[in-house]
């Protein structure tokens, strides 16, 4: 169960900074793209890659135990 948050944790983690690039770059929100006719579902997006971002710090314990 932990591996497989791990894993969406991860995803959703890169999926956010993808996303940021692409702001960043070429101000293009690829959240609001997909889901601009919806702003709670933008904003439930948001509040999941946070989340996931806060879930995957707990992974620098295992980078340092290497």
């Amino acid at each position: 169960m932990l591996k497989n948050l791990g894993c969406v944790s991860l995803l959703l983690t890169i999926i956010g900074g993808i996303n940021w690039l692409f702001v960043g770059l070429f101000e293009f929100n690829l959240v609001y793209v997909v889901v601009g006719a919806f702003p709670m579902a933008e904003k439930a997006i948001y509040c999941l890659v946070g989340l996931a971002s806060l879930y995957s710090i707990k992974l620098f314990k295992h980078l340092k135990r290497t």
